[in-house]
């Protein structure tokens, strides 16, 4: 059996604060790309920059603020 997508945990600052589902086969720049568009990270973000991203595929995304 092979997923087509992967359900990622989404953190801010180490808390949890949601799940993305991407494509199985993306790499960490399409994961980044895909997390900072999605609309929790918009809510959390308030039009700041990360300080950084770190992207552990197939299981968490965690934005540092």
């Amino acid at each position: 059996l092979v997923q087509d997508e992967v359900e990622l945990v989404l953190q801010v600052n180490g808390k949890l604060r949601g799940s993305l589902a991407v494509p199985a086969a993306a790499d960490k720049a399409a994961i980044e790309a895909l997390v900072l568009a999605s609309e929790v990270a918009q809510k959390h973000l308030e039009g700041k920059a990360p300080k950084k991203l770190v992207v552990v595929p197939g299981r968490l995304v965690n934005i540092v603020l």
